[in-house]
């Protein structure tokens, strides 16, 4: 039977775990955002998304799949948003 990884064709790749489905990152970075305001919820989201995005780049992702990861994260954290506030409005 022929193994095709020893004949040089090793993945290079590496998977990494998207930060989307990090269910409790996306909702504490909600919870976060939420609770800020004007100039400091921009400055929070911005550093948030910058750590992210250079913590994948030192585990080395590729800078266009880091922005995809990113991109994605943010929209589970507006989605999450979205739950936390009918959640509030359900409780009247």
């Amino acid at each position: 039977m022929k193994n095709d990884a020893s004949i040089g064709q090793a993945a290079n790749a590496i998977a990494f775990f998207p930060l989307a489905s990090r269910r409790d990152l996306v909702r504490r970075s909600a919870v976060e955002l939420d609770n800020c305001h004007g100039s400091a919820a921009v400055d929070y989201w911005r550093s948030t998304c910058r750590a992210l995005g250079a913590e994948l780049l030192a585990l080395g992702c590729p800078e266009e799949d880091m922005r995809a990861e990113i991109m994605d994260f943010q929209a589970a954290v507006q989605m999450e948003l979205m739950w936390l506030h009918r959640a509030e409005e359900a409780r009247g």
